[in-house]
């Protein structure tokens, strides 16, 4: 088995939710992040774009964004691109 990188858009619930809570929250629950970066939506919504390094097992992808989609003010966390590393 090889690794791959992800890169994901994490959707916050609203623009009130703490995004510095979020970042921890999502750090804990995925440990081979890269990078992450916010990202301007509009109305004073930001997204969280983040990079990650993860095992290129079937249906590993999907599982990340069910994990990621259950963090406690995430409305959607979904996969934007896969790549080889």
């Amino acid at each position: 088995m090889g690794s791959v990188a992800i890169i994901v858009r994490i959707m916050p619930e609203s623009p009130e939710v703490n995004l510095a809570e979020l970042k921890v929250a999502l750090k804990k629950k995925l440990p081979g992040i890269q990078d992450m970066q916010e990202e301007p939506i509009g109305f004073g919504l930001k997204a969280i774009k983040l990079a990650a390094v993860v095992n290129d097992a079937g249906g590993e992808t999907d599982a990340i964004e069910k994990l990621l989609n259950e963090i406690p003010g995430v409305e959607r966390a979904e996969i934007i691109e896969v790549t080889l590393t």
